[in-house]
């Protein structure tokens, strides 16, 4: 199974971008950016464990599973590309910025969202853990999963399982030490967000010796279900080089 989706390709499209889904998150989450964004052409990164690639072992070590979309995402950046991830996406796609940029390659822009710093010590205590219950109070307090549907017993049997590999992968993570990106970073946090302050989320600027910008927006931790950042994206890419800001 391919590393990445794409439901629309544009040969024509002038630019490109890619999305990392979130912890229990799957390509579908960004089905309809293409609509939002029809100058560029839209890929999804596909997870394993989850929708097309259900049958398949989930991912037991997050800087090894960025290098293997780096690998994937490389073909990609014949055009200028940009990589944009949510939660645990975030630190997925900066991990597989800084694999690319170990290849000799430099996505146009990285923009991370509703995450802190990957640099910055992890206190969740309970995505190490990630037992049911933790699980299920995290995803209640993060919001985003229908109430009804976090009790319903095929919940519990067929998607529970992944999102708790998500959070002991993400809970397992460790920042390693290394050059700096050469690409812009971007990092927006709705105001709203229970787990990443604003202070987590200025840290992004640590990570990259380009153009920094940070962004706060109205919503919580899933603020992107119902206002998609198209224009943060469109941001990002004309602002691909220049001073640091927020």
């Amino acid at each position: 199974m391919s590393w990445t989706e794409c439901g629309e390709p544009r040969p024509f499209a002038a630019k490109r971008l890619v999305c990392f889904p979130h912890a229990g998150g799957s390509s579908y989450f960004f089905r309809d950016w293409r609509k939002g964004l029809p100058e560029f052409e839209v890929h999804a990164v596909c997870y394993p464990g989850r929708a097309d690639r259900f049958g398949e072992p989930t991912a037991t070590d997050l800087v090894a599973m960025a290098g293997e979309i780096a690998e994937a995402v490389e073909p990609l950046t014949d055009r200028p590309t940009v990589l944009f991830g949510h939660s645990m996406g975030a630190a997925v796609a900066y991990e597989t910025a800084r694999a690319l940029q170990a290849r000799g390659v430099r996505p146009a822009h990285l923009i991370v969202s509703g995450a802190r710093a990957s640099h910055l010590a992890r206190s969740d205590a309970w995505a190490a853990g990630a037992n049911e219950e933790s699980v299920i109070a995290a995803l209640t307090e993060l919001g985003g999963t229908d109430a009804e549907l976090l009790d319903h017993p095929m919940f519990r049997e067929l998607i529970l399982p992944y999102i708790q590999a998500d959070f002991r992968l993400l809970g397992s993570y460790e920042h390693r030490a290394g050059a700096l990106l050469g690409c812009p970073v971007t990092a927006v946090a709705g105001v709203s967000d229970p787990r990443v302050t604003a202070e987590q989320v200025a840290q992004w600027a640590q990570v990259t010796k380009g153009t920094f910008r940070q962004r706060t927006v109205p919503g919580g931790h899933f603020y992107l279900a119902d206002s998609p950042p198209y224009e943060l994206v469109r941001e990002a890419y004309v602002e691909r080089d220049g001073t640091r800001s927020r």
